[in-house]
């Protein structure tokens, strides 16, 4: 199935940007009649008729139209440092956005190696996996952040907030992320903060505590960073799945 992706709508017509028309006329080679799936990132698939094959801005009319298409049922925020490899952080990016995220804030840490992220790159790759995926949503790319303001700014949040670091013996209890999810509702907003390859400092651990932020668990095995950021966001993705699989058998019964 081709997905195409157009920020600007009008009436009953959608536009290509010359990316996206340069992809549907030249490479795929769509003229004038076909029939043509497009996404506008906000959650919304349009069934469409390609009116203009112009390779430099294509123009398509809506036949149909299906708002919260394949959304997933939570609001997942991922504020994980910046890997040393950029590609690493690339494809946990990548990955998330795959199985359901809808944030993804790069948080520089005080033991953080890599200090200085762009993020024009990590944008072009979350709208390239929203549309392979089969998605209509695009994650929204912040700005980076130093752990600390972004622990701040999140403090006198509800929801499910979830901080993944190795505490000291004499540290809280950490709960495995399952164990943390399993009294979340469906549109539950969850938060995860995903440290660097030193960990967040025992400063800025005590901060998300006094935050509000539950310690957890990724179980034993000692997690990359961002093989971690995809276990948590695979794990919120496998929890709702299944409780939702687990209504509809309720339903049919």
């Amino acid at each position: 199935m081709e997905i195409f992706f157009a920020e600007k709508t009008e009436g009953n017509l959608v536009f290509l940007d010359g990316q996206e028309s340069a992809h549907c006329v030249r490479v795929l080679r769509h003229r004038p009649g076909d029939p043509v799936t497009v996404v506008d990132g906000c959650g919304n698939k349009y069934d469409c008729i390609l009116e203009d094959a112009d390779p430099r801005g294509a123009t398509a009319r809506i036949v149909s139209e299906e708002a919260g298409w394949n959304a997933h049922p939570y609001r997942l925020c991922m504020a994980v440092c910046p890997t040393k490899n950029n590609d690493r952080y690339e494809w946990f990016a990548e990955k998330a956005t795959e199985t359901g995220v809808d944030t993804i804030v790069p948080v520089i840490g005080e033991r953080s190696e890599r200090r200085v992220f762009k993020t024009e790159r990590l944008e072009k790759v979350v709208l390239s996996a929203m549309k392979q995926s089969l998605k209509a949503a695009l994650p929204v790319v912040e700005e980076p952040v130093s752990v600390s303001d972004f622990i701040r700014a999140h403090a006198g949040e509800g929801g499910v907030k979830m901080i993944c670091y190795c505490f000291e013996d004499d540290g809280p209890r950490r709960r495995s992320v399952r164990e943390v999810l399993a009294d979340a509702p469906a549109g539950a907003q969850i938060t995860v903060l995903i440290g660097p390859e030193g960990d967040f400092s025992p400063q800025e651990a005590r901060l998300a505590v006094e935050a509000g932020f539950v310690p957890v668990h990724l179980g034993a095995s000692r997690l990359r960073t961002e093989t971690a950021a995809v276990v948590a966001a695979t794990a919120c993705y496998l929890h709702f799945m299944d409780n939702s699989q687990e209504a509809y058998a309720e339903e049919r019964h």
